[in-house]
């Protein structure tokens, strides 16, 4: 009821007409409008909007929305709400989101003009297109939406929809310039030199393909669309007003005004500029061009986008003037009418610099596997990491790799090699840390999930910009759950890099690949006291790992086992922690990441304040460490993978046998068997659990003897051959744009 109000004001005095007598005709024509002859019609009239005059009414629980033609003197072929009626019952038949429309009155003796009416919708209604109100990840899944929607309302055949009469079609844009210099040389109350160049230039600019016949919805933005109460997806397209049969680069031109709009120019009193830079969540504009293009499925170059671009500031001077008409001959629909014309000269003057600009195209790429939108700044700090892992954190990768060899067997392979060390200063300098964090880093888990892919591609760049497991998850836990104390005495520390930390849950005693099966705090007056065995800590061995994060069985059994669990946190100094051994994987301790321990509590004492959240609450905090970390360490993988098949593509390039490139020999026993005894050695590992992977089983030794035989008996095909050669003609299309 509050929005309602919001959005509607009592019906105002030059737009009132006999509502007792709507009552009675809607009564005798509308079914189901009258379950109650006692109820009463209220009427109420909606504040947005600037053309046509609508209102919404209510009797009994029942709700409508009547729009109709405004009263007096009418621009000629403007305000023809018979085509909105025609439009939305067309599109309605099909699924389309519209509102249902129910009866259309040519009876201009009722209220004094035309009307139809519709059913009421109930959703959200946005006036900012910056979408203040809600989060980043919503607002980035409402813009979504509206793609998906505009490119759904394109994909119609005008055939099938019986609309070939709706519109001329083929000339549109050369139509769409004339009609609204036609209008602005009408309502004009003082000349725009601007406008008359822009219109000069828009005329001899046509496009050559002036032939798509499309629906097009002409108003098409953020405000004319009802979104679900809790969902985002489009519910309802208002205002068809300007619906017609023709291009639909000039919707999707019009529908991204904001991206273009100047900053200089206020779309309304008192409100901010329209910027869409570094807002969160705001998809960048080529994003929004891929989701529409993969929702239409086209796969197309538009070149004349300076065009539709100019076309449409254009056609927004032309609505501005046509309002301020309006408001002066005292029939104006919105309440703010007269605030419009300031705006008229800035916005010409702004058109014509988008049409003599440097000519761009935008490409609509067929391409439905890029559906994930990165911010704009997403999309900045995306670029410079990867200016900052070519500039260096690639170069430097030998002489990391040299240091760990040299040191392999010294206690110095748990201290980072002194170049480590000063490109965690230079990419701090640069602003390039902590990125994993969206509170402090202003970015979001997609935009960090690109992040990851490309610090993956080198396995010591994580840690360069302190993005490193295990301390993005317990500096997440820290940030998320823990006190200000905490947060202070740990979480400030991680996050300037001044340590680091380990994370401790997984015990050799017990199955904790099921955690449920943990065991070993205990409460002790102002105390926890810590007992047990820990292994595969990971980050232990790291010489500045000073904290670590345990997670054990805290309450008995009498309660949900999925409570039983809390996490504490444990000082690495504190007396009765030790470090027992470094658990080697596949052969290897994993230094560069401070390896994987076995790490022992021996009656630890630790205040009570170091508990995290509250006791029991340790599946809680692990499920929101998880969720993001799983994304990292997925994305971070795929960026390995990409850089393994890079040099496997290099080598089969170079490397010649039997006088052929490597990738053109086929053999597929070299492939078949060697895999297969693969698979049966990694499915013992997968039973075993961690311990499959240590020294204290030969399942480790046995999946790497057989997975040398695809090496020692013949190597196995690097892909089938069509594969490898497809994969190789992408990659050298890559190398050729470096």
């Amino acid at each position: 009821m509050a929005a309602l109000e919001a959005d509607t004001s009592a019906v105002r005095e030059n737009h009132k007409f006999d509502e007792h007598k709507l009552c009675d005709y809607l009564s005798s024509h509308l079914p189901g409008f009258s379950t109650s002859p006692s109820d009463a019609l209220t009427v109420r009239q909606y504040r947005f909007g600037q053309s046509n005059p609508t209102f919404f009414l209510q009797k009994g629980q029942k709700k409508f929305v009547l729009r109709k033609k405004p009263h007096g003197s009418l621009l000629p072929g403007a305000h023809r709400i018979e085509r909105e009626y025609e439009v939305q019952k067309a599109l309605y038949s099909t699924g389309f989101p519209v509102p249902r429309p129910l009866l259309y009155c040519t009876d201009v003796t009722v209220i004094g003009t035309e009307f139809y009416v519709m059913e009421h919708v109930q959703g959200r209604i946005f006036r900012d297109v910056k979408l203040p109100e809600v989060s980043p990840a919503e607002r980035s899944a409402l813009y979504v939406a509206l793609a998906q929607t505009l490119a759904q309302l394109h994909s119609f055949n005008i055939h099938t929809l019986n609309l070939t009469g709706y519109g001329k079609g083929k000339g549109y844009c050369q139509r769409q310039v004339s009609t609204w210099k036609k209008q602005y040389d009408k309502t004009a109350h003082r000349d725009i030199p601007a406008m008359n160049q822009l219109a000069d230039w828009l005329i001899r600019n046509v496009p050559s393909n002036d032939n798509e016949e499309s629906l097009v919805h002409g108003d098409f933005r953020i405000e004319n669309m009802i979104f679900h109460p809790t969902e985002t997806c489009v519910i309802a397209v208002l205002d068809w007003e300007l619906s017609t049969i023709g291009h639909p680069m000039s919707d999707f031109a019009y529908f991204s005004t904001p991206y273009f709009w100047p900053e200089e120019v206020q779309l309304f009193k008192n409100a901010s500029n329209i910027t869409y830079i570094d807002i969160e969540g705001i998809p960048a504009f080529e994003d929004l061009i891929k989701i529409y293009s993969c929702c239409r499925g086209v796969a197309l170059q538009e070149h004349d986008w300076n065009f539709f671009l100019a076309l449409t500031f254009f056609k927004i001077v032309g609505i501005i003037q046509g309002i301020y008409a309006r408001f002066l001959l005292g029939n104006s629909s919105g309440e703010n009418a007269n605030t419009f014309i300031d705006l008229a000269q800035p916005l010409a003057e702004h058109g014509l610099r988008l049409a003599k600009r440097e000519k761009t195209a935008v490409v609509l790429p067929n391409s439905p596997g890029e559906l994930f939108l990165l911010s704009v700044k997403g999309r900045r700090v995306l670029q410079q990491v990867k200016q900052f892992m070519q500039q260096y954190i690639f170069p430097a990768q030998q002489e990391v790799l040299e240091y760990y060899t040299i040191h392999e067997n010294s206690p110095l392979r748990w201290k980072k090699p002194l170049v480590i060390e000063k490109l965690k200063e230079q990419a701090k300098a640069e602003g390039l840390w902590n990125l994993f964090l969206p509170a402090v880093s202003g970015l979001s888990q997609i935009d960090y999930a690109f992040i990851a892919e490309e610090t993956g591609k080198c396995f010591f760049a994580p840690e360069v910009f302190n993005c490193q497991a295990p301390d993005t998850g317990n500096m997440e836990v820290l940030h998320m759950y823990g006190t200000e104390e905490q947060r202070k005495q740990w979480l400030e520390p991680l996050l300037a890099g001044k340590i680091q930390s380990c994370f401790c849950m997984m015990e050799p005693d017990v199955a904790s690949s099921d955690t449920t099966n943990m065991e070993f705090i205990k409460r002790d007056g102002d105390s926890y006291i810590v007992n047990g065995k820990k292994w595969w800590s990971s980050g232990a061995g790291n010489l500045n790992c000073k904290v670590a994060i345990v997670m054990g069985k805290t309450r008995n059994a009498s309660s949900s086992r999925y409570k039983n669990h809390s996490m504490i946190i444990v000082p690495m100094d504190t007396e009765g922690v030790e470090i027992i051994r470094a658990l080697k994987v596949f052969g290897y301790e994993d230094t560069p990441h401070g390896g994987h321990f076995e790490v022992h509590f021996r009656n630890v004492r630790v205040p009570v304040t170091n508990l995290i959240l509250g006791e029991g609450r340790g599946f809680e905090i692990a499920q929101g460490r998880l969720g993001p970390g799983r994304i990292h360490h997925c994305m971070r993988t795929i960026g390995a993978a990409e850089s393994a098949l890079q040099l496997m593509c290099a080598r089969a390039a170079q490397r010649i046998t039997f006088g052929k490139k490597l990738y053109h020999h086929i053999a597929m026993i070299k492939v078949v068997a060697p895999r297969m005894a693969c698979q049966v050695a990694d499915r013992a590992i997968q039973v075993f659990g961690g311990a499959g992977v240590s020294q204290d089983f030969p399942l480790a030794f046995m999946y790497t003897a057989v997975r040398t035989l695809r090496i020692a008996d013949g190597p196995d095909e690097v892909h089938l051959s069509a594969i490898a050669k497809m994969e190789l003609m992408e990659q050298a299309k890559l190398l050729s744009k470096m």
